[in-house]
């Protein structure tokens, strides 16, 4: 991997802006789309029982969990995006990390947008979910989820990489020891003045 200046702050959030307004417009728009094409409830197979559209309206989270206080995944969704803004505007320097925020960012508005002004009301609307793969798990998905979820993965293996938002990487042990012992053997090496 080449050796890349970090990104300015400016470019870092701008990454991450432009990216999340576009995973939202692409949410939304086919969001729009199965609303005014799909019949509730229904199973519109698209690659037969592997991939079927299927039009419902979530009031809770994954697998319809907490209907009933729909808005605390509002809240929820609401500090998750002023999180991401956060860390855009102060910490953001990898372009990895503004890239991966701003999917998340975008997967996190788009829900955010459902929860906000569809029905019934806002901060307790019902996000529209239309993406069934049944041999892969029995929940009914959308757009924004498969950002929201890839996103979180890829956050995953990033920490577990020890690639720091700033974009730079913790070093193992071995490493450290190697860098240890070369500034050792350097600063030996180097003439001493008298």
């Amino acid at each position: 991997m080449t050796d890349r200046a970090p990104l300015r702050t400016a470019a870092a959030s701008t990454t991450i802006a432009i990216l999340a307004i576009l995973v939202l417009a692409a949410d939304q728009f086919a969001k729009h789309l199965v609303l005014t094409s799909l019949p509730p409830e229904t199973p519109v197979p698209v690659l037969g029982e592997a991939l079927q559209w299927y039009l419902i309206l979530n009031a809770g989270a994954a697998f319809s969990i907490g209907e009933g206080v729909t808005w605390v995944f509002t809240i929820a969704l609401a500090l998750v995006a002023c999180g991401i803004v956060w860390l855009a505007l102060t910490r953001v320097r990898s372009r990895v990390w503004a890239v991966v925020l701003g999917l998340l960012l975008g997967g996190v508005l788009g829900n955010l947008t459902d929860r906000l002004f569809r029905e019934p009301g806002f901060a307790v609307g019902h996000v529209v979910d239309f993406i069934s793969t049944p041999w892969m798990m029995p929940a009914i998905y959308n757009v924004a989820d498969v950002f929201i979820v890839c996103s979180m993965i890829t956050i995953a293996a990033l920490t577990l990489f020890g690639l720091a938002l700033d974009g730079s990487g913790r070093k193992t042990a071995a490493e450290a020891a190697a860098e240890q012992v070369a500034d050792e053997a350097a600063a030996a090496d180097s003439p001493r003045e008298p």
